[in-house]
């Protein structure tokens, strides 16, 4: 099935001092060029859509050439929120797509392999995300008190990509903008509609870049790959 990739990344960077990101340099690129090299590995992508900062777009074709990739299609700006920037890449998104790969433009480590998966298992199920076990116990706080303890066994960290059918991702977005609902996660509008996400396991290598210190990480982990 044709899947088109929005790779978002027109956020602020607060958490990393002012410092944007997406464009730190990463290996022997930068984390929106290994982003972007994922996606081009992966056989199941057939086109790349970027959403981004208005002053980054620039900056990010000329990596996207320098790093070969043949697959981008839009770079377009982002809006105010995370899902107004979404719906931004969905207008660019080929017609004949049949599903929709979102993805965090500060995970740069996500393997093609998993990738694929991901299509697969949504394209059985409607929509999939990879993601992995929580590691720790957590914990329920209501105003400093510890309130629950759900059960770790059905915890999970989301990551992305989010992958869904196009028609049903469509539905979400359109129940979203009726409701006037914002979400934060692309899962959470397929939700709303009662549709079934998978699951799909992940690593936990993909890691996302938020702070200095993950840089670092991402150095290291990039470096055993090679």
């Amino acid at each position: 099935m044709k899947t088109s990739a929005i790779i978002v990344c027109a956020g602020n960077s607060t958490r990393m001092g002012g410092k944007n990101k997406i464009l730190l340099p990463l290996g022997k690129s930068t984390v929106i060029g290994v982003t972007m090299q994922a996606f081009e590995k992966c056989n199941d992508i057939s086109e790349i859509i970027i959403v981004a900062r208005n002053d980054d777009i620039t900056a990010i074709k000329a990596e996207a050439e320098k790093v070969e990739i043949s697959k981008l299609t839009s770079c377009v700006m982002g809006g105010k929120t995370r899902q107004e920037s979404v719906i931004n890449g969905v207008k660019c998104v080929s017609a004949d797509s049949e599903l929709i790969a979102v993805h965090d433009g500060a995970r740069p480590l996500v393997i093609p392999e998993n990738i694929s998966r991901t299509i697969k298992d949504a394209s059985v199920f409607g929509g999939a995300t990879l993601g992995v076990p929580v590691k720790d116990t957590i914990k329920f706080v209501d105003d400093g008190l510890i309130t629950d303890t759900p059960p770790r066994k059905n915890l999970y960290i989301t990551q992305t990509p989010q992958v869904f059918k196009r028609n049903i991702y469509f539905e979400g977005i359109d129940f979203a903008l009726e409701h006037g609902l914002d979400f934060t996660d692309d899962c959470q509008l397929v939700e709303a509609i009662g549709g079934k996400v998978y699951m799909t396991a992940g690593d936990y290598t993909n890691i996302k870049i938020t702070t200095s210190e993950d840089i670092e990480i991402a150095e290291i982990l990039l470096k055993r790959r090679c």
